[in-house]
């Protein structure tokens, strides 16, 4: 690789790294319908030609910016989760997502925006993608544990728990800012209560 091909190299992910910066900034900002590829060219200060060079248009510009949002969610998720305890890192993983889904950018783009640019079915598919393999990597060490009653159908218990969530962040995202502790706290305890309430039945 020459010097020339390197710097050319360096600028071509600078560019495409702040394209994502003002992308998810004027999404956030404006909503998907409302921002114009050409808004994100002059807020980068690129011409729409490198906008282009780097994505087909602005749904895989959008799908760029979600791709990035949710792969730090299940970062954030999966270092929250450090207890041996299924149940307490269960816990703390529920914590941190509903945490992270009072951030207003990740709450707009990804609950509010999403099904907008992608459309319900591209959106769920998004979803399923990033946190559905995420759930079950929570849900299935509570079975090995006794939490969950081995009885109950696993593959439906962890979509259960999937939905449960996406409903969580779905209401946090569409809360006003004065609500939205409030609702986290209220969430917390209803899904808390709901892992609590399908324990084994106690012998006797």
């Amino acid at each position: 690789m020459t010097p020339a091909q390197s710097r050319r190299e360096m600028y071509s992910e600078a560019t495409r790294a702040a394209l994502l910066d003002e992308a998810t900034r004027l999404f956030a900002e404006r909503g998907y319908a409302e921002t114009s590829l050409a808004d994100i060219a002059v807020a980068t200060q690129v011409t729409r030609g490198a906008v282009y060079h780097h994505f087909e248009g602005k749904q895989a510009l959008f799908e760029a910016v979600l791709d990035r949002q949710e792969a730090n969610a299940v970062r954030v998720v999966r270092e929250a989760a450090v207890a041996e305890d299924p149940l307490v890192a269960a816990l703390q993983a529920l914590d941190a997502f509903l945490e992270h889904c009072d951030d207003p950018v990740y709450g707009r783009l990804c609950w509010q925006e999403g099904p907008v640019a992608l459309g319900f079915r591209r959106w769920r598919e998004y979803e399923q993608r990033y946190f559905f393999g995420l759930v079950e990597q929570f849900v299935e060490p509570l079975f090995g544990a006794g939490y969950l009653d081995p009885a109950l159908p696993r593959a439906a218990s962890v979509q259960f728990f999937f939905w449960n969530l996406g409903g969580a962040g779905l209401a946090l995202a569409e809360a006003d800012v004065a609500d939205r502790s409030r609702i986290r706290a209220e969430w917390r305890e209803l899904i808390g209560r709901t892992i609590l309430a399908f324990q084994p039945p106690a012998a006797g």
